[in-house]
C-alpha cells in the first residue's frame, strides 16, 4: 500500500488498526455436565453426547437452571414468528433446533437463524443458558461428527476500549450443542418426545415451546489469553472537493485457520485461493487506480481484515470503529475465495439484489464483456456482512460458474476445490492457477470500484428491503 503512494488509514498515521482479542481455551477435563430429574442424575458424556466451548467472558463457568425448549428460539415480526411467545423462559436455560424452517427465505433465514440472533433473544428473554439440539437438516449440513474436529478450537472475540468482549452476552452462562442421543433423553417424558418433533420438521412446522421436566447443571474453566492482530487500512483520495469526503471500500480477509490436525507431514492450511487470491486481487485493484492520471471523485478505501476464520472479527471491529467518519463508507466490495482455476464468462455478486449496486456491477462486468448472474443467497456468509450491519450496501464478488472454455465446467472445477482443498493444506500455490482469470477478475473488481466512486448518486438499499430497513437506520 505504501509503494501504491496510498495515505495511511490505520491508527496513529499508520496503516496498522490494531484489533486487541480475548482468545479462550476450555480444560477439556473440567467439562460436567448433568441432567437433573425425579428419576435421578443423569451425567452426560463430553464429546460423545455433548459439546460445549470457551467462555471468552469468564475463566470458570457455572450454568444450572430448569429447561425450556422453545423451537427454533428465533424472533422474526417480519415473518410472523416468534418462538417466545407466552413462554417464561426467566432464569431457565433454553433448548433450541439447530438450524431454521425450511419455509424462510434464505437470505432473511441465514440472519434470523443465526448463533447471535439466537443468543440475542435467549438473553432478552432472560434465560441463562443456551442448548442447541441436534436436527435431520442440521445433520445434513454440519454432522454432528464433523464438529468433534473442533473440540481445541479456542474462542476468540474482539475486545473494545473498555475491554469488553464482542458478540457475547453476558446473562448467557453456558452454551452447549446436544447429540440426537442426548437429545432423545432431554425429551423423554415430555409432552412431545424427540421423534414427534422431528416430524414436524419434516412438514416444515414449527413446535411450539413447553417446560421440559428436567434441570441442568453445566461446569467448565477457560484459560483466557491477550492476543493482538491488525487490519491493514489506506485510501486513494477522490478527487471531487465535496465527495472525496465518501468512501468506496474494498475489504479482503488476509487470514487462514493455522496448522491442520493431520498425520500427513504436510500441516500448514496456507490458504491460497481463501483468501491469499482475494487479498491480491485487492492490491492490485489499488495499484490499478494509484496510475491514473485522474482520480475517481469518490475516496477508494482498501482494508485488509483480519480474524474472518474466526466469525469475521476484523471486519465486525473496523465496520464498527472505521478509522474515517462514521457514515462516510458508501458501499463495500468485498473479496473472498475467488477461484482462479480457470477463465470465467461471468461474475457473481452476493448480495446484489438488495441495493442499487446490483446495476453498477452489471455496468462494470459489460465494459469488459461478462455476465452478472443471479445472486447465490450467501448473505451472511463472509466480511461483507459485517458492513450490511452498519447499513452499508454490500456486495460479495466472486468469478462465476460460466466457462470461457466450453470444454471447461466452471461448477464442478469449484465444487472440486472444496471437496478437495478448501479449508485444507492442498491450497496452497501448487494449484492451477489461471493467471488470465486473475486478471479478469482484477479487472472487473477494479471497474466496479470506478463505477461507483464516479456515479452521480452513492448506493442506496433497494425500498422495502429487510437488510435495508433494518440495518441502514
Amino acid at each position: 500500500m505504501e509503494k501504491y503512494g496510498l495515505t495511511p488509514a490505520g491508527d496513529d498515521e499508520t496503516y496498522m488498526q490494531r484489533v486487541k482479542f480475548v482468545q479462550a481455551n476450555i480444560d477439556q477435563s473440567s467439562i460436567k455436565l448433568s441432567l437433573i430429574g425425579s428419576q435421578g442424575d443423569m451425567t452426560l458424556n463430553y464429546s460423545k453426547q455433548f459439546l460445549t466451548y470457551p467462555n471468552p467472558l469468564e475463566e470458570v463457568s457455572r450454568m444450572t437452571g430448569k429447561l425450556v425448549f422453545v423451537g427454533y428460539g428465533i424472533v422474526a415480526p417480519e415473518l410472523q414468528h416468534n418462538d417466545y411467545q407466552d413462554i417464561d423462559v426467566k432464569g431457565k436455560v433454553v433448548v433450541v433446533l439447530s438450524c431454521k424452517p425450511k419455509s424462510f427465505p434464505s437470505e432473511e433465514g441465514a440472519h434470523f437463524g443465526s448463533n447471535h440472533e439466537k443468543h440475542r433473544h435467549a438473553s432478552e428473554n432472560g434465560a441463562v443458558g443456551f442448548i442447541t439440539i441436534s436436527t435431520p437438516t442440521g445433520e445434513k449440513v454440519r454432522p454432528y461428527q464433523n464438529l468433534l474436529n473442533y473440540l481445541h478450537t479456542p474462542a476468540v472475540r474482539w475486545l473494545d476500549k473498555d475491554g469488553n468482549a464482542s458478540g457475547v452476552f453476558p446473562q448467557i452462562k453456558g452454551t452447549a450443542y446436544f447429540s440426537k442421543e442426548a437429545a432423545e433423553l432431554v425429551f423423554a417424558g415430555a409432552q412431545q418426545n424427540l421423534e414427534q418433533i422431528y416430524a414436524m420438521l419434516e412438514k416444515d412446522e414449527s413446535p411450539k415451546g413447553f417446560d421440559l421436566p428436567l434441570e441442568i447443571q453445566l461446569e467448565s474453566t477457560s484459560s483466557h489469553k491477550s492476543i493482538s492482530s491488525p487490519n491493514v487500512a489506506a485510501i486513494l483520495e477522490g478527487s471531487d472537493p465535496s465527495l472525496k469526503n465518501a468512501y468506496v471500500v474494498y475489504s479482503a480477509h488476509s487470514d487462514h485457520i493455522g496448522f491442520a490436525r493431520t498425520v500427513k507431514k504436510d500441516k500448514i492450511n496456507n490458504g491460497a485461493m481463501d483468501n491469499a487470491s482475494g487479498t491480491s486481487v485487492m492490491l492490485e485493484t489499488a495499484r490499478l487506480f494509484s496510475q491514473l492520471d485522474e482520480r475517481p471523485k469518490r475516496s477508494i478505501l482498501f482494508v485488509a481484515v483480519t480474524g474472518e476464520e474466526k466469525g469475521l472479527l476484523g471486519s465486525d471491529y473496523y465496520a464498527q470503529n472505521p478509522t474515517v467518519p462514521m457514515g462516510s463508507m458508501i458501499a463495500n466490495v468485498n473479496l473472498d475465495m475467488p477461484i482462479l482455476l480457470y477463465e470465467f464468462a461471468d461474475v457473481i455478486a452476493f448480495g446484489a439484489d438488495h441495493s442499487d449496486m446490483k446495476n453498477s456491477v452489471a455496468k462494470a462486468a459489460e465494459k469488459i464483456g461478462l455476465e452478472l448472474s443471479p445472486d447465490q443467497a450467501l448473505f451472511t456468509r463472509s466480511d461483507y456482512y459485517s458492513f450490511v450491519k452498519q447499513g452499508i450496501p454490500s456486495v460479495f464478488l466472486v468469478p462465476g460458474f460460466k466457462s470461457a472454455d466450453p470444454e471447461v465446467d466452471g461448477s464442478k472445477q469449484f465444487s472440486d476445490f472444496l471437496k478437495t482443498n478448501y479449508h485444507k493444506p492442498g491450497d496452497d500455490f501448487s494449484q492451477a492457477f489461471n493467471w488470465q482469470a486473475a486478471t479478469k477478475f482484477t479487472e472487473v473488481n477494479y471497474h466496479i470500484g470506478l463505477t461507483l466512486a464516479n456515479q452521480a448518486q452513492r448506493s442506496r438499499w433497494n425500498e422495502g428491503d429487510f437488510f435495508g430497513d433494518n440495518f441502514s437506520k
